[in-house]
């Protein structure tokens, strides 16, 4: 009875431990949202009277070089700037910009971005 069960745990715990793993990454993909989030807009778009209403600036930390920065990096500055407008109140965010900023190679490289906008309210 003791041989069996001892077996038996010999093949579940590693077939749990495999998906734990799949599932943990997962996890780490990016999530785009965008319903009802305000919009990153151009000078040249903004038909009505505005007002500022803040500064915004996103930070995080990514593995690789900065020089391999990809439409994904991007897509997260701008997700990351229109989430934080959304959060204070505001209608649009304008002038945004992307970068990276600190470079670090303790086992792999990393490195630091950051996404900075204005937030704007219409009147």
């Amino acid at each position: 009875m003791i041989k069996s069960s001892y077996r038996l745990l010999r093949v579940i715990l590693p077939l749990t431990l495999l998906g734990a793993l799949l599932l943990a990454g997962g996890c780490a993909t990016t999530k785009t949202y965008t319903g009802d989030l305000p919009p990153i807009l151009a000078q040249d778009e903004l038909l009505r009277p505005y007002q500022k209403v803040a500064d915004l600036e996103v930070r995080r930390e990514r593995m690789g070089a900065p020089s391999d920065i990809s439409p994904e990096d991007y897509a997260w500055g701008y997700d990351a700037l229109r989430r934080e407008a959304a959060r204070i109140g505001a209608d649009a965010v304008m002038f945004p910009q992307l970068s990276v900023e600190t470079e670090h190679y303790i086992l792999f490289p990393s490195s630091e971005m950051k996404a900075k906008g204005v937030a704007i309210k219409f009147r």
